[in-house]
């Protein structure tokens, strides 16, 4: 079971008021409902009103989330954050005063930890999210997380998060790493690799998101489509014998070429598969063409090892 709580508020009283994160949370409630082959993912419910988004409706929603045991669960908030340098950060509410801005990120750390659910993810687009799990040492508190739990920040601690042309810089990047720019060979995303992907997005000049996690296991946030079919991943140990070993190439792979083979043929378009997700290399040539023409091979990379050895185990 995967349940997912999605915030997005734009009413905050003027001249306060953001125009994007309704839009924001409503792209990461889609995207996140189903993985890339339609097949279903998170049950999501989705906040964008100021009768909704109130400290009280905040809290009560983010502690039903994390109440019941489940799988996963996963918060994304868009909207304002504030930092007390007394009492740290808070996500601000519709209905946030002078002396109570809303919701301390501290409490939310704190219902996360006492969660009984497996994994926890957290993702917050707002200004100053990196003092989030970050308790002021006036509170004599220590600020951990316990194991399961991750947390993808737009910004940090001192931090505003950008919001361009209507929509946040940070949820920007962060959807487009879900639609398949974090994924791995298998079409895998988590938030370990959405994070290398915003840190590659994201440069020396532009605000700088944070990633915090305690895990002993990288659990897929979506899935999309594979680089190279399972199928052919799962004929590696077919077509290399051991880790190490050549396959060898003649003109009968080739289709251009004579002798004609189609068995040869259909391996060889497998093959190149494999070279374009970097899975798989000629021996001395540039490309598997003049590998197959001269009659050379193929061998593995060291990414195709690695999934070479999963295919031997049979864990893909």
């Amino acid at each position: 079971m995967k349940r997912a709580l999605f915030v997005g508020l734009n009413d905050y009283p003027a001249p306060n008021t953001l125009g994007g994160c309704v839009a924001d949370a409503t792209g990461m409630r889609d995207m996140l409902s189903k993985n890339e082959d339609d097949s279903p993912n998170f049950q999501g419910i989705l906040l964008t009103t100021a009768n909704e988004v109130t400290r009280d409706g905040l809290t009560g929603s983010i502690t039903q989330l994390f109440a019941q045991p489940a799988d996963v669960a996963l918060l994304y908030f868009s909207g304002h954050g504030y930092l007390d340098n007394n009492l740290g950060g808070y996500l601000v509410t519709s209905d946030a005063t002078q002396y109570s801005m809303g919701l301390r990120m501290s409490d939310v750390l704190e219902l996360a930890n006492s969660s009984p659910v497996k994994e926890v993810f957290v993702i917050l687009d707002c200004c100053h999210s990196g003092n989030f799990g970050q308790v002021p040492a006036s509170q004599g508190q220590v600020s951990s997380l316990n194991e399961g739990r991750s947390i993808l920040m737009a910004s940090r601690g001192t931090e505003s998060a950008l919001e361009i042309n209507g929509e946040g810089v940070f949820t920007r990047h962060v959807l487009a790493a879900l639609q398949g720019g974090a994924a791995d060979i298998l079409g895998k995303v988590t938030s370990a690799s959405i994070y290398a992907y915003l840190d590659e997005v994201l440069g020396a000049w532009d605000q700088r998101p944070l990633f915090k996690a305690n895990i002993s296991r990288l659990h897929s946030l979506r899935m999309c489509k594979p680089q190279v079919p399972l199928e052919i991943l799962r004929r590696l140990p077919t077509y290399f014998r051991t880790v190490d070993a050549v396959f060898d190439l003649d003109p009968s792979f080739e289709p251009t070429e004579a002798p004609k083979s189609e068995a040869n043929e259909q391996v060889f378009a497998e093959l190149q598969k494999l070279r374009a997700a970097r899975l798989v290399e000629p021996v001395g040539e540039e490309h598997l063409y003049y590998a197959a023409l001269n009659s050379k091979g193929c061998r593995l990379t060291q990414l195709g090892q690695f999934y070479w050895r999963l295919a031997k185990d049979s864990k893909i």
